[in-house]
């Protein structure tokens, strides 16, 4: 086959034969949230065979499934650490880095499990970019489908679906807290984040059921494991996507030491992700024609818009020292953590049932926009997540936000034609002067949340920024400084019909027959929070539109 020997030294793959060639009606390349959807819904139909892989382990690790071990997947080897370039304003001692996750379930085995959808004119906005069909009455149903929800079955939400979305059942003292904090900074309460109207403060709900993640790997794969025309893959890298005459027609592999190649009868899909998957369609010849080929790499497509319209969700963490032991900190104890695993083994209850991050906000960083442009989530610790600090004595809190309809737009490049290497990621944070405005004007307001008296009482300082920065320029210069990537990377493979396009509205790749992306990289915009239950969604719809 003339395609397997083109270019394979330049990939850094062996030139000998594959050890392996196998065949499958469908391969699905990246077994996070929308993966994980899209093979388990297509291996429904027992007529076809299915091959999902992933580059990641299994989810085996016990830490993935019991909630309150998130503090452990936050920051643990389950994730990939990718470097980002900072804009010249972001001063960096080093070079950040934005994590993903690389484990089977993606960023659904591994992140706060927070199930939030944005709002309708996230998805009327897409429908308005080009995306035709998929406006929120569109997507609405693939959400109610997806869902098994432990308190709503209305309307705006499902039930009998194969992801458990419930309430949290064990909220810390602290959270509560919090939440009259933000009623008496003139909040209302808010019950339902996703009833379409989301503005104010309340309890999140999760991905979740009986105490344990249901992650997209728990939720779709687990019940598709028994039959027998699916086959998962797992620390199996894809290097290349096989293109012949213009279709795709298998993938290239490495396992190991070894190179295997898959063939696909009927249809490629690709759901690594908004980084990772640009970077896959590149190598394969697929991408704008100056930069692919500049590296060596023969031209398939010349898709100028394959790793622009990079977005991400900026984040900013204010972190508490507390005057006492009022927070998850204090299960870092050896005595506390053992009765809180003595609860969840007993009951499925208690600490280890909490995802850590119980309420949250949406309100107005930019009062012109017609619906909250900012989310808070009150983290009840410090130094949970990678990247954020502990405080002195080891008690505290952290009150994350970030600017949810960010205007930044940012891009992903190849560095080199060597499929191990990383991409150049560069995600021009704060480019457009609006995202810093408004996660400034939101800073100023969860300052303010945080000297009400409901939850002062339990703070002894401010730890982060430093309790001399107070005006609005000085936070405005600390947001500047310390604003981190929220890992919510979307957009680098946009859905619509113009020339920057990368996919058609049923998510087929312009230019090259069978084959589709089925990920983050496919939204227009980035909706207004955190986008797994979008991921779930999406992959819903492209499982349908395989079947048709």
């Amino acid at each position: 086959m003339a395609l397997r020997a083109m270019g394979s030294a330049r990939f850094g793959i062996s030139p000998r034969h594959p050890d392996e060639v196998d065949t499958f009606d469908y391969i699905v390349v990246g077994g996070g949230s929308t993966g994980c959807v899209v093979a388990a819904r297509l291996s429904e139909d027992p007529a076809v065979r299915v091959l999902l892989m992933e580059e990641g382990p299994r989810d085996l690790s016990p830490y993935i499934h019991i909630p309150g071990a998130y503090y452990k997947t936050a920051q643990g080897d389950l994730l990939k650490r990718i470097p980002w370039e900072p804009m010249a304003e972001q001063e960096r001692t080093e070079t950040p880095t934005m994590v993903q996750a690389r484990v089977l379930g993606g960023g659904s085995s591994v992140n706060a499990m927070i199930y939030i959808r944005g709002v309708p004119d996230d998805y009327e906005q897409w429908a308005r970019l080009g995306a035709e069909g998929w406006g929120y009455a569109d997507v609405l149903p693939y959400f109610k489908r997806a869902e098994d929800n432990n308190r709503f079955c209305n309307e705006a939400h499902g039930v009998g679906g194969p992801l458990g979305v419930s309430d949290i059942d064990y909220i810390h003292p602290l959270t509560r807290a919090w939440l009259q904090a933000c009623q008496q900074a003139g909040l209302p309460y808010n019950p339902d984040f996703n009833s379409g109207d989301p503005a104010g403060c309340g309890l999140y709900q999760i991905t979740a059921r009986n105490g344990r993640r249901s992650s997209a790997a728990v939720a779709y794969l687990n019940p598709a494991r028994k039959r027998g025309n699916l086959r998962i893959e797992t620390g199996t890298t894809v290097t290349r996507i096989l293109i012949e005459k213009g279709r795709a027609v298998g993938v290239e592999c490495a396992r190991g030491k070894r190179k295997v190649i898959y063939r696909a009868d009927q249809e490629v899909v690709v759901s690594t992700g908004a980084i990772a998957t640009p970077k896959l369609l590149m190598l394969s010849g697929i991408g704008p024609a100056d930069e692919i080929g500049r590296h060596g790499i023969a031209v398939h497509a010349d898709l100028p818009g394959v790793g622009q319209n990079l977005q991400d969700h900026i984040e900013i963490s204010l972190v508490y020292q507390l005057n006492g032991p009022h927070s998850y900190d204090k299960y870092k104890k050896l005595h506390w953590k053992a009765l809180a695993g003595l609860n969840y083994a007993l009951f499925r209850n208690g600490p280890a049932s909490s995802n850590l991050i119980e309420g949250g906000a949406f309100w107005w960083g930019n009062r012109s926009e017609a619906t909250p442009d900012i989310q808070y989530f009150m983290v009840v610790g410090a130094g949970i997540e990678e990247g954020v600090d502990a405080v002195p004595g080891g008690n505290g809190c952290t009150v994350n936000l970030g600017q949810i309809r960010p205007r930044s737009r940012g891009e992903v490049t190849l560095q080199s034609a060597d499929p191990a290497a990383n991409p150049r990621v560069a995600p021009r944070y704060f480019s457009d002067p609006y995202d810093l405005e408004a996660i400034t004007d939101g800073t100023m307001a969860a300052l303010d949340i945080m000297a009400q008296p409901a939850i002062a009482k339990f703070v002894t300082a401010r730890h982060t920024p430093v309790p001399s920065l107070r005006t609005r320029e000085e936070i405005r210069a600390f947001c500047v400084k310390d604003a981190h990537a929220a890992l919510h990377p979307a957009g680098t493979c946009r859905m619509g019909g113009d020339d920057r396009a990368v996919v058609d509205p049923k998510l087929r790749v312009h230019g090259i027959e069978r084959l589709r992306v089925a990920d983050a990289s496919v939204m227009p915009t980035l909706i207004s929070g955190n986008p797994n239950s979008v991921c779930i969604m999406i992959g819903e719809r492209a499982a349908d539109f395989l079947r048709q």
